[in-house]
């Protein structure tokens, strides 16, 4: 599952298959690594530099290449539980072979297909070169109860592991004996730089999710949040009510859909973190004095991770002692209650899981892992495990985030639908939607009163449509009218609200940046101008702007000769290099 992915003893065994046709091979796998890949587009002038400084010596795995490029030999399937998001639309023998599952379900599946060869990265501990002490590290979601399986004989397989140097050292359940291994590679030549994405900018309408998500976590409660930029934005909204609290107040106020629960103070008693997965904000919010709950002498309890190379890096220099308060554990453990459910109990107050999705629908359902056409976007996951353990554990609830709106062949659609032909979370376990716009407690409510409070937090565009829909349909009275407190939630209402904010304090990398300064400016520029695709009238006007533009600055030219556009040559050069600078000249003032 995801990082842990021993490439160079997967690879071997692919190509051994490959190369001998009486033999058969199926990969049971998930979430497989692939580097980004680009053409000679804006996307990717922008992508080359980054891919090489980000993810050059990473090895590629040959059964994602293969598979993608449609030359999978036919002894060779490769199945998959969860998909890098939109990594696998459009390629046939991912979508055929997908598996649709709950991560708590992906072992059972595993051993009734009786798999007989594990192969996974390990860490050994710093100065045991000879792998005396070992850890499943990144991976222990699975690791730990297959390994657990083979003692108690409900399996048999050979458990190959791969050392890479690079990954941290985990304690407690994550490290295991140099005897659990058959095999052990652990060459210099087969060391290799870990698979790395960089953290995703922060928009203000994930800051404005953020904000309501924040209002909903009391202190001493627990916490699960996922990678990305709303993770991101979540765990800065926590760090500012804990730090600047009259700001956190003030915003507060100021957002739209601010009638929910509340909870604005600092924290005391401090949060737990209960997370599939251990994403780098659980660090920020550990040295922010918010992560500080104990459970069992640990602050926190998750089943794999993946991150950016710094993630990886202040995770080995952690002193040992408080590497260990982050404990790495079965996602049997993490995602469900049974197994020692009274310990589980205890520990898992008041919790808060935060998750996000595509869409929503006006009676409450929620589409995350694919589209109603049966491609699969990413894949189920934990997310249905965290939204029914909410309804289980006293004082829980789920947290589903929802952009209110998305960009779609240069139009802007809405993400809350009235129906929609593919389900995630059903509506029977609908509990808390946010938007941009605010908060809809939905849980234990009458599909009416659902309908209208998620109207509430749908973008003003789409209201009255979305009401009709429903209104047809029986399941609101006719005449029903959105309050008007509602009725203006548009994004300059958004930028509006945090107008009297300084950009310091909600940046658009608030944890930091693999990008440069020059690509920071960048991205900006770039989504803009992908938005704008589709609506040709725009782009030529885009366009236009940059033909008319006169001398360059600093910033401009360095954005220019980052893009490879300083001396564009040939029709699409020279548009591009219009698109760019005339997007820069409608947002910026450097025209010196």
């Amino acid at each position: 599952m995801g990082l842990g992915k021993a490439n160079h003893l997967a690879n071997a065994l692919y190509d051994r298959a490959a190369r001998n046709p009486h033999l058969s091979l199926t990969i049971l796998t998930a979430l497989t690594p692939e580097v980004p890949r680009y053409g000679d587009d804006l996307r990717g002038r922008f992508l080359g530099p980054v891919v090489e400084r980000l993810f050059g010596g990473y090895p590629e795995l040959r059964y994602a290449r293969d598979r993608r490029n449609g030359t999978l030999p036919a002894n060779i399937r490769v199945e998959e539980f969860f998909f890098l998001a939109g990594s696998q639309l459009g390629v046939a023998s991912a979508q055929q072979n997908h598996i649709c599952a709950n991560y708590t379900h992906a072992m059972g599946y595993l051993l009734e297909r009786g798999v007989n060869v594990i192969a996974q990265l390990l860490a050994r501990r710093p100065g045991e070169p000879d792998g005396a002490s070992l850890s499943l590290s990144c991976n222990t979601d699975l690791g730990i109860d297959l390994l657990a399986a083979r003692r108690q004989g409900r399996a048999d397989f050979l458990f190959l592991g791969q050392v890479n140097d690079e990954l941290p050292f985990m304690g407690g359940d994550a490290a295991i004996p140099r005897g659990e291994c058959d095999f052990l590679l652990a060459g210099d030549d087969c060391q290799f730089p870990l698979f790395a994405p960089p953290r995703e900018a922060v928009h203000p309408r994930d800051y404005a999710a953020a904000m309501h998500v924040a209002r909903l976590v009391p202190d001493g409660g627990t916490l699960q949040i996922g990678i990305g930029s709303l993770g991101d934005a979540v765990a800065h909204c926590l760090i500012l009510r804990h730090r600047n609290n009259r700001l956190f107040r003030d915003l507060a106020a100021h957002l739209p859909g601010t009638g929910a629960e509340s909870h604005l103070e600092p924290f005391d008693e401090g949060l737990h973190g209960l997370s599939e997965m251990l994403v780098e904000t659980f660090l920020d919010l550990r040295e922010a004095g918010i992560l500080k709950r104990e459970v069992d002498g640990r602050v926190l309890n998750a089943a794999f991770f993946l991150g950016s190379r710094a993630f990886y890096r202040r995770l080995g220099e952690l002193a040992e002692d408080e590497r260990d308060k982050l404990a790495m554990r079965s996602v049997h453990f993490v995602n469900a209650l049974y197994g020692d459910e009274d310990t589980k109990r205890r520990g898992r107050v008041r919790a808060r899981f935060v998750n996000k999705a595509m869409m929503a629908t006006l009676l409450g359902d929620v589409i995350s892992d694919g589209l109603e056409s049966g491609q699969v976007v990413s894949g189920v996951g934990g997310q249905y495990n965290f939204a029914a353990q909410a309804f289980e554990l006293a004082g829980a609830r789920s947290i589903i985030v929802v952009p209110a709106t998305r960009e779609s062949s240069g139009r802007t659609v809405s993400n809350i639908r009235w129906t929609y032909g593919n389900t995630t979370v059903p509506r029977h376990l609908r509990d808390i939607v946010v938007t941009e716009y605010g908060v809809a407690d939905l849980r234990g409510r009458t599909d009416r009163d659902v309908i209208a409070a998620m109207l509430a937090v749908t973008d003003s565009r789409f209201q009255e449509e979305l009401l009709e829909k429903a209104t047809a349909a029986g399941k609101i009275e006719s005449g029903y009218r959105i309050p008007a407190p509602h009725r203006n939630n548009l994004p300059e209402t958004i930028k509006h609200a945090f107008t009297d904010t300084q950009a310091e304090d909600f940046p658009d990398f608030p944890f930091g940046s693999d990008f440069t300064d020059t690509e920071r400016a960048l991205l900006p520029l770039l989504d803009e101008i992908r938005q704008t695709q589709g609506r040709r009238v725009a782009l030529i006007r885009l366009a236009a702007g940059g033909l008319i533009a006169g001398s360059a600055g600093d910033r401009e030219n360095a954005i220019l000769e980052r893009m490879g556009l300083d001396r564009a040559r040939g029709i699409r050069a020279r548009f591009y290099r219009y698109l760019v600078r005339g997007n820069y000249r409608s947002t910026s003032r450097d025209t010196d």
